[in-house]
């Protein structure tokens, strides 16, 4: 989110909490700053109709109606009894720790969810830097499954989803109510009751492919009292160190310089018709390395293991099937 687009959202707020009146679209270009630089009234509309679509995802109870009978044309407000929070009073290094927290995250998704809330803590006054120069910038990167399954998590309901086991490119279908998200040494894992099996198990995201699907009405499951996610997710997770696995790679002639440098070019290959080197990279964890080779896309093919394959599949899959839904 730019900064010009959270100011204009901080001061739409402020804008229709000061009024207990309706404002129509017309009235709010007027006053809110922002606005007022649109080319056209088309342009206005477009980015007014973003903008309110923005509050309501941000969980800003907007509100719709006419100050009476004789009003022609509907306008805005915002109500602050759904709409004020408790007093907050966040100290310097508080308020720092907040802004840093919104800028780790690596995830178009909750990016966004993480610029929302300081665009309410802004709107409630609170002065959050998130611009600020910070000397370590870390990111925390989250599997494209991590929202459906948190959102499932909150709203109580099953899910269903295709699983791929450790070491093997079969998928199969797992049904699971969730219990809860947690990270356990740089990897996300949900926690729940597997309906297939009849026992609680843990599931490393990376390994959920395709679309996670709810299964039944919201409020059905709930977390047992007294587990401990993350001590379920030690006990089963990945605690042995792993034996490195050779992978053998195809990379076209001239091309993925990186994955030439953390391997060894051990012959030629061909392709579909095209020259290329054949690679051996030693990975402790093959499916790791499943983010950095997708990135090159059709340069690099692997040809084993057979897990690592499937995984920079599923991640193709995946961007291909982002891009068709965004059109």
């Amino acid at each position: 989110m730019s900064t010009a687009r959270a100011e204009r959202l901080v001061n739409l707020v402020l804008a229709l909490l000061s009024t207990r009146q309706y404002l129509t679209a017309e009235r709010i270009r007027g006053i809110v700053p922002g606005y007022a630089d649109a080319a056209s009234d088309e342009a206005f509309f477009r980015t007014f109709e973003r903008d309110k679509t923005e509050l309501r995802e941000l969980g800003i109870p907007l509100e719709t109606g006419r100050n009476s009978a004789f009003d022609a044309i509907e306008g805005y407000r915002i109500a602050r009894r759904d709409y004020e929070l408790g007093e907050i009073d966040l100290a310097p290094d508080e308020a720092a720790a907040v802004a840093l927290a919104a800028r780790l995250w690596d995830s178009p998704e909750l990016t966004g969810q993480a610029h929302g809330a300081l665009v309410k803590l802004r709107a409630a006054g609170l002065e959050v830097d998130d611009q600020a120069p910070t000397v370590v910038e870390p990111r925390v990167r989250a599997e494209p499954a991590f929202g459906p399954l948190l959102a499932a998590v909150q709203n109580g309901q099953a899910v269903r989803f295709e699983y791929r086991r450790s070491g093997s490119p079969e998928r199969r279908m797992r049904t699971l109510e969730p219990w809860g998200v947690v990270s356990w040494r740089a990897r996300w894992y949900v926690v729940g009751h597997d309906r297939d099996r009849g026992a609680t198990r843990c599931f490393r995201l990376s390994r959920v492919t395709g679309q996670v699907r709810t299964v039944g009405k919201p409020g059905e499951v709930r977390r047992p009292e007294g587990v401990n996610l993350l001590k379920l997710v030690t006990a089963t997770g990945d605690s042995e160190p792993a034996p490195v696995t050779q992978a053998r790679v195809w990379v076209a002639d001239g091309r993925a310089a990186g994955v030439r440098r953390r391997g060894t070019v051990v012959g030629r290959y061909t392709v579909d018709g095209e020259e290329g080197d054949l690679v051996e990279i030693g990975l402790l964890y093959p499916e790791s390395a499943a983010d950095w080779i997708a990135a090159h896309g059709p340069d690099v093919l692997v040809l084993e293991p057979d897990v690592l394959a499937k995984s920079v599949q599923d991640r193709l899959e995946a961007v291909v099937a982002r891009q068709g839904s965004a059109r």
